[in-house]
């Protein structure tokens, strides 16, 4: 299988990911994990992005489409994989069908967690963890047993990621709608596209992917 899986950040993309990697053995395509991946491995597409890089432009869709078919390459045709991060355009969803229809592969899935906003901000917002274990807290959902202090190793210190702000989220919203806008269409006239609420617990959410996929 090959398929998209869209949600804004705070959405729970990467924890279903990671579900659905281990339940169907599949792999996550993350562009920007490739592409560091490929700098690294100075690769001949890896050693032009880091030329762009290095002269502060972006990446462009040829490059980002040759990481692509490289990892592909490297998985082989019998791996299924799960986008992430693209494509995010409607010229990034043509070269999408492109490098798979090289390899015989096919999109089977577009699926998108999707999440009320308001209630998205005040997920993010109120997470914090603590500074020495990072076990997760939520001002309203997830106290720790004695206020103030850790659960789990006793530490009286906590932080919180600086761009968990409401200001940051509803511009992270904004731009997710705005780059999932284009795309969608193009997966909808396919019959393709499935949308999961992902506002449920992680169960819930894994439980709904796993009846689109199975």
């Amino acid at each position: 299988m090959n398929i998209i899986l869209l949600g804004p950040p705070g959405a729970g993309k990467g924890t279903q990911a990671g579900l659905l990697e281990d339940k169907f053995d599949m792999v996550q395509l993350s562009t920007g994990d490739m592409l560091r991946a490929a700098v690294k491995a100075q690769t001949e597409v890896g050693k032009k992005a880091k030329a762009v890089m290095d002269a502060g432009e972006l990446v462009s869709d040829a490059i980002v489409s040759g990481i692509i078919g490289d990892r592909l390459d490297e998985l082989g045709p019998d791996k299924g994989v799960i986008f992430d991060g693209y494509p995010r355009t409607a010229a990034q969803a043509h070269a999408l069908d492109e490098i798979l229809s090289e390899r015989g592969r096919k999109l089977d899935h577009v699926i998108e967690i999707a999440v009320d906003e308001d209630a998205l901000v005040d997920r993010i917002t109120g997470r914090y963890t603590c500074a020495n274990c990072n076990a997760g807290y939520h001002d309203r959902h997830k106290k720790p047993s004695t206020e103030g202090v850790c659960d789990v190793c006793g530490s009286t210190e906590f932080k919180r990621r600086p761009d968990d702000n409401e200001d940051t989220v509803r511009t992270r919203m904004t731009e997710y709608r705005g780059k999932t806008a284009p795309i969608l269409p193009i997966y909808e006239e396919r019959n393709i596209v499935s949308r999961v609420d992902g506002m449920g617990g992680i169960e819930e959410v894994s439980d709904a992917l796993n009846a689109i996929l199975s």
